[in-house]
């Protein structure tokens, strides 16, 4: 995947975009790192397709706002055995 950065950038945001998928998790799917996830749809996606990257960003920003509500779910699955 390392051949074409652009492709595999473009590919996160699609992924991203139409199952509202983490950073962490879209990693997890692509078998890549977040910190290249990250870097892929924050510093390079923008040079190549900027309404791409508009539309993957409002998705990021609103996985940002709920980060505090899924890991209270976590903490409260992990004490609760569910």
């Amino acid at each position: 995947m390392r051949e074409n950065i652009e492709q595999r950038a473009c590919e996160l945001a699609v992924y991203i975009i139409e199952t509202h998928a983490t950073v962490r998790a879209a990693a997890r799917h692509f078998g890549v790192s977040k910190s290249t996830v990250h870097k892929d749809l924050s510093e390079r996606l923008p040079h190549w397709n900027r309404a791409l990257y508009l539309q993957v960003k409002a998705v990021m920003e609103q996985n940002k706002a709920e980060r505090h509500i899924r890991g209270g779910m976590a903490t409260r699955r992990k004490y609760r055995g569910d």
